[in-house]
């Protein structure tokens, strides 16, 4: 698996399956470097009058699964939304067609709670006009994106697109007027949502999917003007290492575009990348902020693009600062039951 989702993941804690890790830009260049595809099965959108049938709701490893299967069948379905970009396959590339008209699965807007606007409240007031976003998907992100309405001239350049666009867009906030590529369209490789979000999408020429080999691509990210990057974690250590795929030895998810995107911000200039997370889990019986990471957990991204780390108490900046800048701008920010303990355990392993 190259992703554990929540059906797979017992099946991975016992050993019917396996992980794969990955970062997501890396995908397409793993497949055509493997052996052999010998067969690729996808749903796709209506064809055109040229023949032409688009890939719908997702592109990400897509045609580099093309270049190398021996066949290709197709599942055609008339709910499948048709959009635009580098995701389009021919007729003549398929080797099998089949119809049906399933509804597709939706992925309902998320509840924002307080917490959630708390937090999204301070990343919108760190993010300037004519910026270009990458939003992933989930409370927080669709907060962010609440506050972010009165904004101008914004962009997108993302790997996941979802119904928080709609209001990015008919408020006027997101144009892509600023963006140095792509300008004035939004960029991403896959889409989660309603079927709200699938109708607004449909041969709608301002969104367009990319290979996740370019979206997330760090010196094409890098591009972008004032690139920001907003994604989650499960877990953050007093040196600013970031486990977001696994809890201890336990995969709880995946490595997914999080540090292709907080490297390409790095690169970018005027970037800005935020690591967000609630203070505390489990009912606030425990730290998410730790003095180091569980034993067993899996670095996602590395200390040193690590930007900012937001919860609801504050925002810690990182990056450029000692150890025990960041040590002490990360015991602020924690849940203040936790922080005395932090504090001892920055004494004891010699950060502070």
């Amino acid at each position: 698996m190259l992703f554990c989702h929540r059906p797979v993941r017992e099946l991975v804690k016992q050993g019917y399956a396996t992980y794969v890790p990955s970062n997501f830009g890396d995908i397409p260049e793993k497949i055509k470097h493997s052996d052999r595809v010998d067969l690729l099965v996808m749903t796709v959108s209506p064809m055109d009058e040229h023949g032409y049938l688009t890939f719908g709701l997702g592109c990400d490893y897509t045609p580099a699964a093309i270049e190398k299967a021996r066949h290709i069948i197709v599942e055609v379905n008339p709910n499948m939304p048709r959009t635009n970009g580098y995701n389009t396959i021919h007729i003549s590339q398929v080797d099998l067609l089949v119809e049906c008209d399933e509804p597709m699965v939706e992925l309902p807007m998320p509840k924002i709670t307080e917490m959630d606007e708390t937090i999204g409240a301070y990343i919108a007031d760190l993010i300037e006009d004519g910026s270009t976003l990458q939003v992933g998907i989930g409370g927080i992100p669709a907060a962010v994106c609440k506050f972010l309405e009165h904004k101008k001239d914004l962009g997108i350049h993302t790997e996941l697109v979802s119904d928080y666009v709609i209001g990015l867009l008919k408020s006027g906030a997101v144009n892509g007027s600023k963006k140095t590529i792509h300008k004035g369209k939004i960029v991403a490789t896959i889409v989660e949502g309603t079927r709200k979000f699938f109708d607004y999408i449909d041969n709608n020429p301002v969104i367009e999917l990319h290979p996740v080999n370019y979206t997330n691509d760090p010196h094409v990210i890098a591009k972008n003007h004032k690139m920001v990057s907003i994604n989650g974690t499960i877990e953050v250590d007093l040196f600013g290492q970031c486990a977001s795929e696994s809890i201890g030895t336990v995969i709880w998810g995946g490595s997914g575009g999080q540090a292709d995107f907080a490297t390409g911000v790095t690169m970018c200039p005027e970037g800005k990348g935020f690591i967000v997370q609630r203070s505390t889990a489990k009912g606030g019986q425990v730290s998410k902020i730790v003095p180091v990471l569980t034993p067993g957990a899996s670095v996602t991204t590395h200390k040193n693009y690590v930007d900012h780390v937001v919860t609801e108490y504050g925002v810690a900046k990182l990056r450029g600062k000692s150890m025990r800048e960041r040590a002490l701008a990360l015991i602020n920010i924690a849940h203040p039951d936790f922080r005395d303990e932090l504090r001892h355990a920055a004494k004891t392993i010699k950060i502070i």
